[in-house]
């Protein structure tokens, strides 16, 4: 992560039931599990909207429909011990192919070639902070 630069990014959240679509991560110095909708960095010239079906499409290969902003939270953190700024555009969107939504999870992979596991979990594992949802804020849009 670059220090001292604010990062512009779009995330999606993906609903099935009661549950949204988050991958797992884990933050080394602080050795705990958070977990976030997928997305990524906004290019040079893109758009949020643009980006968000761009990134969907790299890392899992699915097209998406319906997508709405549904808001945008600027997260100042903490992770691996580095300092991070960044602004998230957040949208809702539904795949158009649904064996997504038949999967308990599955996998994506980013630009760099790493592999990451996403997964359903119930939104009701993000409230009185058994799970960790990020980024801050991300809660109170669901």
């Amino acid at each position: 992560m670059k220090k001292e630069q604010i990062i512009a990014k779009a995330i999606c959240i993906f609903r099935k039931e009661d549950a949204i679509l988050v991958s797992e991560g884990f933050d080394e110095v602080k050795e705990t599990f958070y977990y976030r909708p997928i997305g990524g960095k906004i290019e040079y010239g893109e758009t949020s909207s643009k980006a968000i079906r761009r990134e969907i499409l790299e890392e899992i290969e699915a097209s998406i429909t319906n997508l709405k902003h549904v808001g945008t939270i600027e997260n100042i953190f903490t992770y691996n011990g580095d300092n991070g700024h960044e602004v998230v555009f957040v949208y809702e969107a539904d795949f158009i192919e649904m064996s997504f939504y038949e999967n308990a999870s599955f996998f994506g992979e980013e630009d760099n070639g790493t592999r990451f596991k996403l997964l359903w979990k119930p939104i009701s594992d993000f409230s009185n902070n058994k799970l960790v949802l990020v980024p801050n804020g991300l809660f109170k849009l669901l």
